[in-house]
């Protein structure tokens, strides 16, 4: 083997040790078990406390349950004998203990709150803020946007966070460890008001005398030494903010450690208007010291030596890392009013066993069909696709957990489409061998010039999907942001394995002379189809499809085609006497019929069923069943229970209003991701090609959003969470068949291929026929899957992505290439070398 080869080899290995480590252990241990293994030391104090934990434990217990389990296990007990860890400056070292075997103990596939349930956190807008304003509404979305915002940052991925009634707010997150259950409630909780008072300049000498002065109170101020003991002295400060300069001026937060002390600090940064106040407050109050008040407790009060016109301060105290960066976090992101917790609850999956167990179905059978699909097809060379293919998954599953990333059943669902459409750059790679074998050339030199030559067409391909999935990634939040990151790895991941590994392949078989003749098989050969003959029926067809979709579906439906992730529903709570599986419960659900407006509508899938119960409680009779509806349609879903399930003794317990997942915030954040995604593929293929080729690639991108929404609600659906992941992979797939079909325009423009533009674009298109048929193929094979053994809980996210699928492939050719030979006029583009002497019409086969 060459030198490069064994270099690329050890980094390929390197690679794929590497991710099959992140993903160890996949699933989660038994606590007592971990705790038993991590734990030495052990002496006749140590025998009890595992006794105790063995007799509580069960395997079924969910995480947190085991967790409390064990806690009251160990009882008083010091756990600090038992365990090696450093617990340094914990307030509850048996609690840091406990968290840190919980940690160790979770798998590293952390699944979402469809698949594994989780927790759910009730909270209330304080009552004494609620009395002072008149607008709730604003005061609550606020709330919940800040909210969302700080979980995001702490990396709580894919919680749901909604309006609950008119001042309550429900957050439900996927199974977290005990401690950082806790630590996440601190954080939602803690409002963050940052206010900067003046110390009086006579404050010792007043309170020595034991006197107070007007508008002042005292306050401690603690300095901790080196040494490890702290100094308290109290402080007469102002109790309103100087000139009202609070957090809400801060634009910026960040951290860094002192670099005498190594203790971390807190920085901030000041908008315009905040620096202004800033400066001003510094420069009337030179000599005297500013209290910096953190929630009404006294952080720090340094002096103001000299006027501050920067705009920018610190804060310091005795913080631990983290806890400086949940602080500077929520600083960023200041709450207006104080949150108040009202009940913490475990939540089932929102999903059934046989839910879950047909998604699963769909997921193999369309990995398998696809890998089954290139072996047939490719033979030899489709075993090298498989084994690209697999090491795929694995990279791709292994960097998702080394990110924390939560798997979701879309979100799968979304993997397994990646899939199918990552064995695209395996196959422009092999159409391009098997035309370089058709034009006599060996087969080391056909391998040779068959990767070359479709590296570009990989990389342009490749880099406007990236272009697209960095942006949502920066602008993007909740959903949107998390299938920007599923959509970068898979890009990278199948870029890696296409021409690392299976290059790698080849050249071990052609080196050692394994590999004689590469066999393949024809699905379309030597075609020499006029496509853009029918540009114009196809045009006028476009026109009348976008009329339907757009008046038929989005402007006729309006508000009916959105779904309870974007509108609110109905929240049903539900006592029982027998529980009934959620995936059996559904299918009756779905069905239900109810009236709006006089009108009947029928439930369909946009309901979400779920089964709680407090947390600390393990009787069965805590346990409540909740089901979230559309709006008006809880008197039907009850009576549906009650008929349906007549001796389970489902009696309605409560009912409310719960706002939208998707916030506005969410959506807007959204919008500018995608218009700003487009902007970038816009310039990035004007750079690569020319304006005309990057203006039709965005106005095809734009059709076929807009064509598969307005389609998919033209035929009874309605606007999801799941479906914003299904359109965004649409736009993934249009983009990248496009830029494939007009890279081979520009190879022929500048090879100088004889004929009119016409001409042109229409052998391009014949020779990427293959690879078209071929990816939609696989793509289509994944949804198709997705669809028959899926169920209904992803039938809408399949069906909309068979809808973008289909639109895609089709807008390529009678859209994208229609605009550029339109834009040009039928005239050959600058970029077009001199003509050849090889002549091609529509009439002349081409291979």
């Amino acid at each position: 083997m060459k030198r490069n080869n064994t270099t690329r080899a050890i980094v390929i290995l390197l690679v794929l040790a590497w991710a099959i480590f992140e993903m160890q252990p996949p699933t989660d241990r038994p606590l007592v078990e971990v705790f038993d293994q991590q734990a030495s030391n052990k002496d006749a104090a140590y025998a009890p406390i595992i006794a105790a934990a063995k007799a509580s434990f069960s395997p079924t217990n969910a995480p947190s349950v085991q967790y409390r389990s064990l806690r009251e296990a160990v009882g008083t007990n010091d756990l600090t004998k038992f365990f090696n860890f450093s617990t340094k400056g914990e307030k509850d070292p048996n609690k840091a203990i406990l968290g840190r075997v919980q940690r160790e103990a979770a798998g590293q596939f952390k699944l979402g709150l469809d698949l594994q349930g989780g927790s759910s956190v009730l909270v209330a807008l304080s009552s004494n803020k609620v009395a002072q304003v008149s607008d709730t509404a604003s005061l609550q979305e606020q709330a919940i946007e800040v909210l969302r915002v700080r979980l995001d940052k702490f990396g709580v991925a894919e919680p749901v966070i909604r309006a609950d009634g008119d001042n309550r707010i429900l957050i439900q997150m996927p199974g977290l460890a005990e401690n950082d259950l806790a630590q996440i409630i601190d954080v939602v909780t803690k409002p963050a008001v940052l206010e900067f008072r003046i110390v009086h300049p006579r404050s010792d000498e007043l309170l020595a005398q034991g006197l107070m002065a007007p508008g002042y109170q005292s306050m401690v101020d603690t300095r901790n030494l080196d040494d490890g003991t702290s100094i308290r002295t109290n402080l007469l400060v102002k109790v309103k903010p100087e000139r009202g300069l609070t957090g809400k001026y801060i634009e910026r937060a960040g951290v860094y450690r002192d670099p005498i002390t190594m203790q971390p600090r807190i920085t901030f940064r000041f908008n315009t208007e905040g620096a202004g106040l800033f400066a001003g407050v510094t420069e009337e109050n030179v000599g005297n010291r500013l209290a910096i008040v953190l929630d009404g407790e006294l952080y720090s009060a340094p002096n103001i030596n000299e006027p501050i016109r920067g705009g920018s301060g610190e804060i310091s105290g005795d913080f631990s890392l983290k806890e400086a960066y949940q602080l500077a976090n929520v600083l960023e992101n200041p709450l207006e009013t104080k949150l108040e917790i009202l009940e913490m609850e475990l939540i089932d999956p929102s999903l059934g066993k046989d839910s879950i167990r047909s998604g699963a179905t769909a997921v193999i059978v369309g990995i398998v069909a696809v890998a089954l699909f290139m072996l047939a097809y490719y033979m030899v060379s489709g075993v090298m696709a498989n084994v690209a293919l697999l090491l795929n998954i694995i990279i791709l599953l292994g960097v998702m957990c080394s990110l924390d990333a939560t798997f979701t059943l879309p979100g799968i669902a979304g993997i397994v489409l990646t899939i199918g459409m990552a064995v695209d750059a395996n196959v422009l790679i092999y159409e391009r061998i098997r035309e370089e074998l058709a034009e006599g050339k060996s087969l080391r030199g056909a391998v040779n010039a068959g990767y070359d030559k479709a590296w570009s067409t990989i990389f342009d391909s490749n880099i406007t999907t990236l272009i697209a999935s960095s942006i949502l990634i920066y602008l993007g939040s909740g959903p949107v942001k998390g299938f920007g990151v599923t959509l970068t790895i898979g890009v990278c991941a199948s870029m890696f394995t296409a021409l690392v590994v299976t290059r790698l392949l080849f050249d071990f078989l052609l080196e050692r002379d394994i590999l004689k003749n590469l066999k393949m098989l024809y699905l379309v050969k030597g075609t020499s189809i006029d496509f853009l003959g029918f540009a114009k029926p196809a045009a006028i067809m476009s026109v009348v499809v976008l009329a339907i979709g757009l008046g038929g579906g989005i402007v006729m439906q309006g508000k009916k085609a959105l779904g309870v992730d974007f509108l609110g529903g109905d929240a049903i709570t539900y006592t029982f006497d027998k529980r009934v599986d959620v995936s059996v419960l559904r299918p009756i659900l779905e069905k239900t019929a109810y009236k709006v407006n006089g009108k009947e509508e029928v439930v369909g899938g946009d309901i979400a069923i779920q089964y709680q119960k407090s947390l600390g409680d393990a009787a069965v009779h805590s346990e409540r069943l909740i089901v979230t509806a559309p709006v008006d349609s809880g008197d039907a879903i009850t009576a549906a229970l009650k008929a349906g399930f007549p001796d389970s003794g489902f009696e309605e317990q409560l009912k409310r209003q719960v706002g939208a997942v998707i916030g506005s915030e969410i959506l807007k954040s959204a919008i500018e991701a995608i218009v700003l995604a487009l902007f970038g593929i816009l310039f990035y293929v004007a750079l690569r090609f020319e304006f005309s080729f990057s203006v039709a690639a965005v106005i095809a991108v734009i059709h076929d959003v807009v064509v598969t929404l307005g389609l998919y609600i033209l035929i009874g659906g309605q606007i999801s969470a799941p479906i914003v992941a299904a359109l965004l992979t649409v736009i993934g797939f249009s983009i990248n068949d496009t830029i494939v079909i007009f890279d081979r325009i520009r190879e022929d423009l500048k090879l100088g291929v004889r004929g009119t533009f016409h001409d042109v674009i229409n052998k391009a298109v014949n020779q990427t026929l293959a690879r078209t048929i071929i990816t939609s193929g696989t793509t289509l094979i994944s949804v198709l899957s997705l669809v028959i053994f899926g169920g209904g809980v992803i039938n809408d996210f399949a069906t909309t992505l068979l809808i973008g699928i289909v639109v895609g492939t089709y807008s390529s050719i009678y859209v994208a290439s229609a605009i550029v030979l339109w834009w040009h006029k039928g005239e050959r583009p600058k970029m077009a070398g001199p003509e050849s002497a090889a002549v091609y019409s529509a009439a002349e086969p081409t291979a």
